[in-house]
């Protein structure tokens, strides 16, 4: 049983995640003009990335995984780090800071989705409408920011935001099991792993063509940002949380993040904030509020790992 200490621990953790998520998404757009390719900055931050979870491990924490559960930390790996973190990128690359940190605020309505698909919670009316309120958020400020084309870049940006945050939300579901099982730094030195083994074969070619000479010291330093601080820390804050608190609590985190990427990104001039974009996140945060006041009585630990276990075996 948790004590009020340790829940307490993990809502500082989440909250430092936030914060770091949310200052993320300005420096990644500046890395992506013009310094850095999508799958070089990812090929960057995976490598790093797995370097730090590794040593750490090493360090400090000294168990090994049974063979059963490396297919799942494999599965885990690819959707959680490989394509989550490719396909943010990707769509930073056309997309805006703001745009990106608004559509990240369907991460709880997703979560609940996943909730129930895996682990039978039960969806109320009440939740449904707030699926509905935010996925019409989400469709608005995808199509309205391109004049409703689907061939727009940005239109194209924003939809590999979302599936961004589908595989994200998924990943915070199904890791939870393994939470009660093993150490964060063992969890996230194989994940981290897997995913930098799956983005290898498309990011090599582009990582050997960085010339890395002409990068600057500032550069550098917000590479390390992206690498230390917004890999290696903000990732063990969040499944230290999930040590201790359900999924849906660690999703609730996300509506900080466009809060701080907008101060962020209109601060330096990369963004703007639209009528469009507020309507869509009244809807977006309006369906967030509906789900969140009808969730009733929190699952337990023990269901959720229960449910995703006979759905993974």
């Amino acid at each position: 049983m948790k004590t009020p200490s340790q829940n307490h621990r993990a809502h500082m953790a989440l909250l430092a995640s936030a914060f770091i998520w949310g200052l993320n998404y300005t420096i990644s757009k500046y890395l992506l003009t013009d310094l850095f390719s999508p799958l070089q900055l990812i090929f960057l931050r995976l490598a790093g990335g797995t370097i730090c979870f590794y040593v750490f491990q090493k360090m400090f924490v000294h168990e090994k995984v049974a063979r059963k559960d490396l297919v799942m930390l494999a599965f885990l790996g690819i959707i959680g780090f490989g394509l989550n973190q490719t396909l943010f990128y990707a769509g930073m690359a056309l997309t805006s800071p703001v745009d990106a940190s608004i559509l990240h605020v369907i991460n709880p309505i997703l979560v609940l989705i996943f909730s129930s698909l895996i682990i039978g919670e039960k969806v109320t009316f009440r939740k449904t409408g707030g699926i509905v309120l935010g996925s019409a958020g989400a469709l608005l400020l995808i199509f309205y920011s391109s004049g409703f084309s689907f061939s727009g870049s940005h239109a194209s940006g924003n939809l590999m935001i979302v599936m961004n945050m589908v595989f994200y939300s998924l990943y915070l579901v199904l890791i939870k099991p393994l939470t009660g099982k093993y150490k964060t730094a063992t969890i996230l030195k194989w994940v981290s792993l897997f995913g930098f083994i799956f983005i290898i074969p498309f990011s090599i070619k582009p990582a050997l063509q960085i010339h890395f000479a002409s990068i600057s010291t500032t550069t550098w330093m917000l590479v390390l940002y992206v690498i230390v601080i917004n890999t290696f820390l903000a990732y063990f804050l969040v499944n230290y949380a999930l040590e201790r608190v359900m999924p849906s609590i660690v999703s609730y985190y996300t509506y900080l993040q466009p809060f701080i990427a907008a101060a962020a990104s209109v601060t330096v001039g990369s963004g703007t904030i639209t009528w469009s974009k507020i309507l869509a996140a009244i809807f977006i945060f309006s369906g967030v509020w509906l789900v969140n006041s009808g969730s009733g009585k929190e699952i337990k630990p023990s269901q959720i790992s229960a449910g995703t276990n006979s759905a993974s075996e």
